[in-house]
């Protein structure tokens, strides 16, 4: 008898993020290249990345404390699949980018990380209530297919 795996819940959101985008690009008749595999032309390999990561402007926009700005797509695979698993596309990148740069910010302003996450806990308490929502998401979507 063996032991089931146990999936780590960034794996379980990560597989179910590459479901939604592979299942979206199946249905535009596109994939992404897989290693060993055909290695895609210049315009087809565009096409793939529009369609994953959206084309021209990108809509939302957020500026760190460090003075970076951090653009990304409404439009595309990789869009449609925030939205189904986080609730909310625009909340999740706002409240994703100011946590995953909450390291930056501390040694941009030589803060230490327990007070730079202070200065931050209403967006860390969002990315946990968001990241739970895609936590219920992914595992429901990855059950619900075998």
């Amino acid at each position: 008898m063996s032991t089931p795996v146990r999936f780590s819940p960034d794996d379980l959101v990560r597989a179910a993020t590459r479901k939604l985008t592979d299942d979206c690009l199946a249905r535009r008749g596109l994939a992404l290249p897989r290693p060993g595999g055909p290695v895609p032309s210049a315009a087809e390999q565009q096409r793939v990345d529009d369609a994953l990561f959206g084309a021209g402007r990108a809509e939302l926009s957020q500026r760190l404390p460090t003075g970076y700005v951090v653009r990304a797509h409404t439009g595309g695979c990789l869009a449609a699949a925030q939205r189904r698993l986080y609730g909310d596309q625009v909340r999740w990148f706002r409240t994703s980018v100011v946590v995953d740069n909450l390291r930056p910010e501390a040694t941009r302003f030589h803060r230490s990380l327990a007070e730079v996450r202070a200065r931050h806990r209403t967006e860390i308490a969002e990315w946990q209530r968001l990241r739970a929502h895609a936590l219920t998401e992914a595992t429901a979507l990855l059950t619900a297919r075998q």
